[in-house]
């Protein structure tokens, strides 16, 4: 494909997708376009390392309904590209201009998105409907968001998993050479068992559900520690619950960790992944080490990465806030055999080989960019 054939217009550079990013620089020669904001504390790549990338453009919200526009978009969207990879969906007017604008020309716009969860109704639902009937293509996180638009009347050919993806090649060199350590048995001063979340933690995750889970296992002779990864956004009252339990010897406030060394460390050494609430990108990080997963069954409402988890393969699925549920599933995870935790941590790495990596989703890109 010859130079400027493809523009990306995104609505944030996500630290997370810098691999992906990267690669799509190298190998199809992209224009990108960033919008500057999402509403949220989400770490940012270093977007002027991509050789191809071209602005940044400002976030303006439009309506109290949530609905923007990316300021300086205008000018890609009128420039001689042939291909726009978008993202952001129909929250975003400029979007919509784009997909006028290729109506009336030989432009093709390829949505890269979550889709329709199955959780959508009214005006929101007619309208994400539209939005999508109007792409070229939709790329998508998961295949239940596939499955979903195919009975909203979609054509399946124009649905396309391209799933999701994290740093493949680091995390797999960190997964085939480091080894177990005692970071945590330094840390706790036991060897028991240890509950990870990694991710940032805010309110969404229900992460207060661990802490009384901590509380009943160690009350019923199950010894464990848990261990929490990521920023703390300051919407929840977690150490204040530790504290109030008396389980801060059990508990690690480990912090924001970007050293992916240092993930796979901690990862390696736990026993069991948990989000009690949606789990994105914590399902990708955990199978990418092998460490069995733990989260909610209320899958119109999840985010796609649950697709991860097969039930009682490399982990299991509890019955939504239904702390018993979830209690009875974190021991029995807990209490595996080692021949158990092998097969399932096979069984991730496999998954996360076959195409939740950069290298599938450069595939999914040049078939449907026609250049395979």
């Amino acid at each position: 494909m010859s130079k400027n054939d493809i523009c990306c217009i995104f609505n944030y550079p996500p630290h997370y997708r810098s691999a992906i990013y990267h690669l799509m620089d190298e190998e199809l020669n992209c224009d990108f376009y960033f919008g500057d904001d999402v509403g949220s504390q989400i770490t940012k790549m270093k977007e002027m390392e991509l050789r191809g990338f071209k602005k940044t453009l400002k976030r303006i919200q439009v309506t109290k309904w949530n609905y923007y526009w990316l300021k300086g978009s205008l000018a890609p969207i009128f420039k001689p590209y042939k291909y726009y990879i978008t993202s952001g969906g129909s929250k975003y007017l400029n979007m919509w201009v784009l997909l006028l604008v290729s109506k009336f020309t030989k432009k093709k716009v390829i949505a890269w998105a979550h889709g329709m969860k199955g959780n959508e109704n009214g005006l929101e639902k007619r309208l994400t409907h539209m939005y999508y009937s109007l792409c070229d293509t939709v790329l998508l996180y998961g295949e239940r968001s596939r499955d979903v638009m195919i009975k909203e009347g979609f054509d399946s050919k124009k649905l396309v998993c391209i799933y999701n993806s994290l740093d493949y090649d680091k995390q797999l060199k960190f997964r085939q050479n480091i080894t177990s350590t005692d970071i945590y048995k330094h840390h706790f001063g036991n060897d028991h068992p240890i509950i990870i979340y990694i991710g940032r933690l805010q309110k969404s995750k229900k992460l207060n559900i661990l802490i009384s889970i901590l509380d009943k296992l160690l009350n019923n002779g199950v010894n464990c520690n848990l261990v929490f990864v990521g920023k703390d956004l300051g919407d929840n009252d977690l150490k204040a619950k530790v504290n109030q339990c008396g389980l801060s010897k059990f508990t690690w406030f480990y912090g924001p960790c970007y050293d992916e060394q240092k993930n796979s460390e901690l990862l390696l050494n736990s026993s069991l992944c948990i989000s009690p609430g949606p789990i994105g990108l914590t399902a990708l990080h955990a199978a990418s080490y092998g460490v069995p997963i733990i989260t909610n069954d209320d899958f119109s409402n999840q985010m796609p990465e649950f697709e991860i988890i097969t039930s009682d393969l490399n982990g299991d699925f509890f019955e939504k806030d239904n702390e018993n549920d979830l209690y009875e599933k974190v021991k029995k995870w807990l209490m595996i055999s080692n021949e158990k935790r092998n097969e399932a941590k096979l069984f991730s790495h496999s998954v996360i080989d076959e195409k939740y990596n950069p290298h599938y989703q450069i595939e999914v890109l040049k078939t449907v960019l026609n250049l395979d």
